[in-house]
């Protein structure tokens, strides 16, 4: 649904990580019209400063699905 504010493990900030990582993700779908590699995933996500798994995991793991629950209000 919505990104969570806050790390479910460890309680850190990972709503604007969030938001960069889509953005940085994004340019590279639209650049060279292909999904990034785990090595790109990875420099992302050392670029931003996200260096505990938990956090990673709950950013890669997220469905972004307000878009289509958005419809039944």
């Amino acid at each position: 649904m919505i990104i969570p504010v806050r790390c479910f493990s460890c309680g850190r900030v990972i709503a604007t990580d969030y938001i960069k990582f889509r953005e940085e993700v994004e340019k590279i779908k639209k650049s060279e019209n292909r999904n990034p590699t785990s090595e790109e995933i990875n420099n992302i996500f050392d670029e931003l400063g996200v260096k505990r798994y938990c956090c990673r995991r709950m950013i890669v793991s997220h469905i972004d699905l307000i878009d289509e629950v958005i419809n039944f209000d």
